[in-house]
């Protein structure tokens, strides 16, 4: 071992909790991510000397790479830390030329866990680099840049200044039209319940519904009113019977463990966190978080890993933990292994505690609110995902009347298994109907009370969210799991998708660019294609194709396309999106437009008329004071230039004196009415679950506004006239963690402010 090392790691907190781990002879310093990369001013890219990368130092951090290189001189050898991951080798081997270091003092090395284990383990067991990884990431970044730096300013000319496209962002915007064309063009279709309101044939027993299911063994849809009052003619005067009752354990098996996908997914429906939160509060995770008697913890192993694998100690250490706190009950016979997908990459293991006996409310006082929340989900899941599954007591009953059949099922939690610790949420949450059942027996007549019958329609697919977005970007293999969270946020950005709620809606000028990429950059905006694409730089990565191959392959038809695009396209105009909203000053549909501080509304009269106002967005629920729709509308601070937003009635810029009301809160409107005066409900602003409560002041259900979990604010009088800019609530305190020990300042005000108090008690004294 040399007696001087120098470690290069990404960031300062890895620097911190990895410098703790190796002790005096290592000098741990951080890079701060790329120190090299192509210039931001030009293409930087040679094509005609196929496709050679011209790579520059970043402006302003000089200051940083002449520090490592000084570092780097003084050292006897120089261990690259950067993420274990392609562009973690990438900055690896930037970080190898940029610094001039030689073969024989350069080593890499990378650590899938923060722990003392694993990184005194690593450090024990270097490698080269690895110019395969290397290579991978030199192929898709020249690739970005061709395709970016080539087609947006075609996107400019044509279209709008500040566009973009991309192979993955093109493609994800298309994913999200394509959705919402589906639910444009779909046609719902009538259907119907039928439900038998049954009594057993003791009369203590609680009454049950079952439904329709078909005639003569087969099943049958009823499509109409007609087909239900059919069925109930044949049977309401028949007797019903028990044709059958079946009682069964069924199993259900715990979710694997997270992968960057599943986190990214989890967290947005758990936890409301955006994926690009998602991933930053992560890293924060990895790195590393100073944890009371410990120091700094890397509290969950590499976040950027499509894999389901898990080390076997950590499935040893899972099982200690699960018996030694649930019971051997709770553990199944064979540790569970999941099976990762075939077209994932496998580098590292799954995403999982580095030590699972830190449990989430151990660490809870040194983290924040975010990264404890985080945590407690990786945590959960992988503890649940090691445990034995969860038993339900399941019955089946037939009802048959006049060769009509009536089914009813319920199921009861049997053995709670992972269900103890972890339950997966579902992208859309919907009603189920499994009320528990009397008890049954073959042959038993029963008593009909009552039909229920309800009409339905089909209803089409739900517009993406995050989390189903990502979901289908992974099953499409469109992106890798580094790509997801800044592909969703760059489409957002660009505002060729906008988020009406958790909902991604594509926008007219998406819709516009998408068509113009299909229309002149098949390849591009084709889903196949760059899955394929995706294949490909896999490729390059296992060593079994050159990598500026696969840019010769692209690029010849692409820039074909891109001079005929060129020749061919005019000048395109984005259309208006006409919102419902009234100009109070000429009566024009108002437009949605762009500005500096995102998206507003604007009358279409322009010059002639040059009224503008927040853009709104209807709620649910009506206005508590003159029972209008409630609206959600953003404003913008004309003191610090930050947005906010708040709700209102849909008169509050009513141009009908008698009509303008002036109810505005910054509560969010819910759909649920108060069971108590029937009056909207309202919750507090804010991620998260949070329990509505009712505003009516004469109803016995009213919550005051002290305790709603904010400070009080301007009672209704006080606020502002209606159609001037709300002013904004002062911003919340953060929620405050234990007190800790006071700092030397603090002890020395405090005792300041004694010696004050007891002089001025003595002076009065005196006086007396």
């Amino acid at each position: 071992m040399a007696k001087h090392s120098l470690v290069i790691v990404e960031s300062p907190a890895k620097a911190k909790t990895i410098g703790k781990y190796l002790g005096r002879d290592f000098e741990v310093k951080a890079c701060m991510g790329h120190l090299r990369d192509l210039p931001k001013s030009t293409l930087g890219v040679d094509i005609d000397r196929d496709f050679e990368p011209e790579y520059k130092p970043i402006k302003g951090k000089e200051d940083i790479i002449s520090d490592l290189k000084k570092s780097a001189k003084a050292a006897d050898m120089v261990y690259l830390a950067t993420d274990p991951d392609r562009e973690g080798e990438a900055i690896s081997w930037h970080l190898k030329h940029l610094l001039k270091l030689p073969d024989e003092k350069t080593r890499r090395v990378t650590f899938n866990e923060i722990t003392k284990k694993v990184v005194q383990e690593s450090i024990q067991a270097p490698r080269d680099i690895d110019q395969d990884l290397v290579d991978a990431q030199q192929a898709r970044r020249v690739l970005d840049r061709l395709v970016g730096y080539q087609l947006s300013p075609l996107l400019w000319k044509k279209v709008r200044r500040g566009l973009s496209a991309g192979r993955v962002q093109s493609v994800a915007t298309r994913m999200v039209d394509d959705r919402d064309r589906e639910i444009e063009a779909f046609q719902p279709e009538e259907y119907w319940t039928l439900d038998a309101n049954l009594l057993g044939s003791d009369v203590k027993k609680q009454p049950f519904a079952a439904r329709y299911h078909g005639k003569n063994g087969k099943k049958a849809e009823l499509k109409s009113e007609a087909e239900v009052n059919a069925v109930v003619r044949e049977t309401e005067d028949q007797a019903f019977t028990v044709k059958s009752v079946k009682r069964t354990d069924k199993q259900r098996s715990p979710s694997p463990p997270f992968t960057t996908s599943t986190m990214q997914q989890e967290a947005s429906r758990k936890l409301s966190m955006t994926p690009r939160r998602t991933m930053a509060i992560a890293q924060q995770l990895y790195e590393g978080v100073d944890i009371e008697g410990e120091g700094s913890v890397g509290l969950i192993t590499y976040m950027r890993t499509d894999s389901l694998r898990l080390s076997e100690e950590a499935i040893a250490a899972a099982r200690s933990f699960i018996v030694g706190r649930y019971g051997a009950a709770y553990y199944p016979a064979q540790p569970h292994r999941y099976k990762t997908k075939s077209n994932a990459q496998d580098g590292h293991e799954a995403i999982r505690p580095s030590n699972v006996e830190l449990t989430p409310e151990m660490v809870k006082k040194d983290l924040t609110g975010e990264q404890y929340r985080l945590y407690r989900l990786v945590w959960s899941r992988f503890v649940a995902c090691q445990m034995a599954n969860a038993v339900y007591d399941s019955v089946a009953v037939e009802v048959e009347s006049n060769g009509h059949s009536f089914r009813a099922s319920s199921s009861s939690l049997k053995f709670s298994g992972y269900t103890a610790v972890y339950e997966e949420g579902k992208d859309e949450e919907k009603e189920e109907k499994d009320s528990p059942l009397p008890a049954l027996r073959e042959g038993e007549v029963l008593t009909l009370k009552n039909f229920s019958k309800d009409q339905h329609f089909t209803q089409p697919p739900a517009h993406y969210t995050d989390a189903t977005l990502i979901r289908a970007m992974e099953e499409q293999g469109i992106g890798r799991p580094s790509t997801y969270a800044p592909t969703v946020s760059t489409i957002l950005d660009r505002e060729y998708v906008i988020k009406e709620g958790k909902y991604l809606r594509i926008t007219n000028l998406g819709r516009v660019v998408t068509e113009l990429m299909k229309d002149k950059f098949a390849d591009i905006a084709d889903v196949k294609f760059t899955a394929n694409m995706e294949r490909e730089l896999d490729s390059v990565e296992e060593g079994t194709t050159p990598w500026k191959g696969v840019l010769r392959d692209f690029y010849g038809d692409f820039d074909k396309n891109l001079k005929q695009a060129e020749q061919d396209v005019t000048r395109i105009k984005v259309p208006d999106e006409v919102s419902e909203e009234i100009c109070p000053e000429c009566g024009r549909n108002l437009v949605v437009k762009s500005g500096r501080f995102g998206r507003f509304l604007a009358c279409p009269g322009y010059p002639d008329c040059s009224f503008t106002m927040p853009l709104v967005v209807e709620m649910p629920g009506r206005c508590p004071k003159c029972g209008g729709r409630l609206m959600k509308r953003t404003g913008t601070s004309k003191k610090t230039g930050k947005q906010y937003t708040y709700y209102c009635c849909e008169h509050m810029n009513s141009r009908d004196e008698a009509a303008k009301c002036d109810f505005m809160t910054w509560d969010v409107p819910v759909k649920d009415d108060c069971p108590v005066c029937g009056h909207t409900m309202f919750k507090k602003a804010g991620k998260g679950f949070k329990k509505p409560f009712c505003i009516n002041e004469a109803c016995s259900n009213f919550l005051p506004e002290d305790k709603r979990g904010y400070p009080r604010r301007p009672a209704a009088g006080d606020q502002e006239p209606a159609g001037e800019e709300p002013q904004k609530p002062a911003a919340k305190t953060a929620v405050k963690k234990p007190a800790a020990k006071k700092t030397s300042a603090v002890k020395k005000s405090a005792s300041t402010a004694k010696r004050t108090a007891a002089a001025k008690k003595a002076s009065a004294k005196k006086a007396d």
